[in-house]
Order: C-alpha cells, then structure tokens, then sequence
C-alpha cells in the first residue's frame, strides 16, 4: 500500500481502525477497557456540549459500540443530566468490557428497546452500530435507526463513532442510517464521515483521542482528508521566475454559447500562478475570446458554425510541445467533429493532460483508451460525467463515490477529481485524497471550470500531478469560502471565485 503524504490527514477504514485497536491492546498493552473509557468519556462530552434541556436516550447495541454507548450513559448521570438507557439486545448477552460497563451503569437499569423511550427526549446518543458495519441494517437495528430520526425532528442526535447504517470505510449507506447532529469518531476520522452519502448523515465530525499513539502505528491506509499543508508544495515564483519558468498552459475548447468555459479555465490558471497561458479556439468565435481574454493568447482553429473541426489537431499539438500542461475540454460542445478532435488530442499529446466537461464525454465507455497516454492524465467529472465513462449512471455513482472514483482511476491509468462537497482525488496507484468541502458558494455554473484551470496551473508548475490535484481542490474550496464572505454563498459567481485565487494561495 503506498504511504500518503505528509498533507493528507489519514482516515482508517473499519479493517484498519480494528487492526489499529488491536494493536494498541497487544502490542502497547493499552487495555481495551481502558480504550473503551475514553471513547465513551469523549462521547458523553460532546453530548454534554450539545445537548438540550431534557432527558436523554442512549440507544446501544449489542456490541462494543453499545459498550461506548454505557460509559457515556454513566458520565452523564454522573453529571447530573436525567438518562434513560435502551438496548437492542438482552442484556445478558453483552460480553467482555460491555459487560463491565453495563455492571458499573448507575441508576436504573437498561430496558428492551421501544420506539416509545424517545418520546419527549431532548437528546438522542446513537450506539447501535459500530464500524464494523456494513450493508443494510436488519431488524431490530433498523426499526431503532428510523425512531431516533423521528426522534431527531425535535431532539439533537450524537452518534457514537460513525451513524449506524453508515459504512464507515465508504459512505455508502444501503438502508436505514441515523442523521445526527455531530458524530463522535474514535482515534482517527473514517472516510464514511467524510463521503457522501454518509457524509451528510454523520453532521459535525470530533475525532477524540482514545490514548493511541499517532506514530508507530504498523497499519496503513490509503485514505486521507486534504490537510492545508498541500498549499506548501506548490511552487512559487521567485526573483529569477519568467512567465515561462513559471509555467506554460494550454486550455482548448469553447463553442457557440459556451465561450465562457474556456475563458474562465484560461483566467483561472493565470490567477493560480501560471505565467503564460494560450486558449486554443474557435476561429469564428475569435474576436469574443480576444475582446474577453487581455492576458491570455489566442490561437484560432478550424471550426464549422463555431464547434471545432477534427483538422485542428495537429495545431494544437505544436502548441502542446511547446507548453507545459493542456487543460482540454472546457466549453467544446458535443457535435461528433468536435468529440473526434478531443479524442485525436487526448491520445496523441506528449505532455500532462487535464479533461474536463465534453473533453469527458468524448470519452463516454472508452475510459480504457486513455490508459495508454505516456504523460499524466487528470479527469475532473461530476457524477453524472463519471456515470457516462463507466457506462453507469448517476444515482449508482452517487452511492458508491469512493468505489466509482477508484474504479475509474484503476481503468484510466489517470488521477480522477470526483467532484462534489465531498470531492474525491483518487489515483491509479490506490491513494485517496478527500476534501472537507465546506464551500456552497462553489454550487454555481463555471465553478468547475475554474477548478480546471487551477489545477493544470498547479501540472504546468511541475507538480506530482496526484499533488497538483489534491492542491487544486484545496485551494478551489478556500477560494470559494472567501469570495462568499462579502456576499454570501448565493451571490458568488465563478469569475468571484476566480478573483479569490490569490488570497487562498496565501
């Protein structure tokens, strides 16, 4: 498994939180009481910080999870707050440290599970299902799940470790899946918490320390969060820079009412750094492109009623050998000549490539093809162009986020930016960068254009291109949160956003 980089924060699957468990209580003698305490401690604290005035429900399961769940029932009676605890299971089949955490509960004893306890409760603690889960939640999981969601309508929810009915290693939810508040994960985040759909399920994410060591861990993984340290590694200029040491970029695309595209693509790669930029476009469309684009280069190509024709290739090509990356795509329409020119550019390039928007689509079931490219490729879908590579669709896609970008870099041979609130950077190799997200500016048309134009800045630099990706995302994301502090999520344009480049740069 390769190692992640010092920028991205790790995330550990179900496999590498129990392996990591193990660990500790093997090899460091850490107790697994001991762990059990300080998990279910940190969850009663977060509950504590939440909470509204009433009473509380702990709902527990059977499991280590439902052990978490009687230490923090413990705290806070023990606190003063009025809690009344249910449990999925008898408790007489409770095993091991659940077992000791259930002997040492004061006050009344636990009752069987019954939708009727969360009546009238102000705060809600979910430990059902731990991370170990995966699939749909049977019975009487499931009907416990849909009762704390009732519950929820009028009660803060808190999850202990991930929100049962969550895949904690994917975000994949097959059935019922508690929606909490906040959700208090254990030694390490998981990449449930962070991936849709489980990501909207899981609320406010508190990673507590549980007292394992975050060094000397044997367990890897794969799977990190893009930490702002991936900001340091992008080059910056310096005294002796020239606008070609700098970095050269080349965008290719736009047809008639999509000039905008590739405008936004060029503008936003001049603002990320690059130091000189040439958009490859339309001949008929020219003169909006000069009038719009004082900074960038113009070369115009054979067009037919402003979609471009097959014959510019070549043309684009001498330009490709003289610059350092080629942003392809943007704005380039879907008439077949035009897909024909993408395709014939993309295969036959020599430098690092970034397809985006119709330069996707070109690619619709043939994602397979570009895995003979010789330079670094980078695919930027959204769902919905993702679906069409993989001859999938949409909805599939948005279920299985993580599966589907892992499958689409493994098929490609290219880094792929699964783009959304929970963007997915996965590469060939099975490294796995996910963004915070945090930005609902960036919910606008043009946006991923933007995204586009930053990272073949970043590949133009010179960078590891699954580095220049991740950074991408990063900066993409604070560019976006900082063109809506003056005006707000729902007034930010894309060419705000473009304008914000140098301040998230900082």
């Amino acid at each position: 498994m390769p190692k992640l980089p010092d920028w991205l924060e790790p995330l550990l699957g179900a496999a590498e939180q129990r392996a990591t468990d193990e660990w500790a209580i093997r090899e460091l003698g850490i107790p697994g009481l001991e762990l059990m305490e300080c998990a279910g401690t940190g969850l009663a604290e977060l509950t504590i910080e939440l909470a509204r005035q009433g009473p509380s429900v702990v709902v527990c399961g059977k499991g280590n999870n439902g052990g978490d769940g009687l230490v923090a029932a413990r705290i806070l009676r023990e606190r003063g707050f009025e809690v009344r605890v249910v449990t999925l299971g008898a408790t007489e089949e409770l095993q091991g440290d659940a077992r000791t955490n259930l002997e040492r509960l004061p006050g009344p004893s636990p009752e069987p599970f019954d939708a009727a306890a969360l009546a009238g409760s102000a705060t809600v603690v979910d430990a059902i299902l731990g991370t170990g889960f995966s699939g749909a939640p049977r019975e009487p999981a499931a009907k416990a799940i849909e009762a704390i969601n009732s519950a929820g309508a009028r009660a803060v929810v808190v999850a202990c470790d991930v929100p049962s009915g969550v895949d904690a290693s994917t975000g994949e939810v097959a059935g019922a899946a508690v929606r909490a508040r906040a959700t208090a994960t254990f030694h390490a985040g998981k990449p449930g918490l962070w991936i849709a759909p489980g990501k909207a399920h899981a609320g406010e994410v508190r990673v507590i320390d549980i007292g394992i060591p975050r060094r000397g861990s044997p367990v890897a993984t794969s799977v990190g969060l893009i930490a702002d340290a991936a900001r340091h590694g992008i080059p910056r200029r310096g005294r002796e820079s020239t606008k070609f040491a700098a970095g050269s970029v080349l965008v290719c695309g736009g047809s008639t009412g999509l000039t905008g595209a590739p405008c936004m693509a060029s503008e936003s790669a001049m603002r990320a750094g690059a130091g000189y930029v040439t958009a490859c476009i339309p001949a008929s469309l020219n003169l909006i492109f000069e009038s719009r684009l004082l900074e960038v280069m113009t070369v115009p190509l054979p067009d037919h009623s402003g979609s471009l024709e097959p014959t510019g290739a070549d043309l684009v090509l001498e330009r490709a050998a003289r610059s350092d990356a080629l942003v392809l795509g943007p704005g380039l329409g879907r008439e077949p000549p035009a897909f024909e020119l993408a395709r014939s550019i993309a295969h036959r390039a020599e430098l690092p490539l970034l397809l985006d928007a119709d330069g996707l689509n070109a690619h619709a079931g043939a994602l397979q093809s570009l895995g003979g490219r010789r330079a670094a490729t980078v695919l930027t879908p959204h769902a919905g162009e993702l679906a069409r590579l993989l001859e999938s669709d949409s909805e599939a896609v948005g279920r299985r986020r993580l599966w589907s970008a892992v499958q689409a870099a493994s098929q490609a041979h290219a880094i792929v930016v699964l783009k959304g609130d929970d963007t997915i950077v996965a590469e060939p190799g099975g490294r796995v960068g996910i963004s915070r997200g945090g930005a609902p500016a960036l919910a606008t048309a043009g946006t991923g254009d933007v995204l586009s134009g930053v990272i073949g800045a970043f590949l133009a630099k010179g960078m590891d291109p699954f580095h220049a990706a991740c950074a991408g995302v990063l900066v993409h994301v604070r560019a976006g949160q900082i063109a809506a502090v003056d005006v707000g999520p729902e007034g930010v344009i894309a060419r705000d956003v473009i304008e914000a480049l140098p301040f998230a740069l900082r």
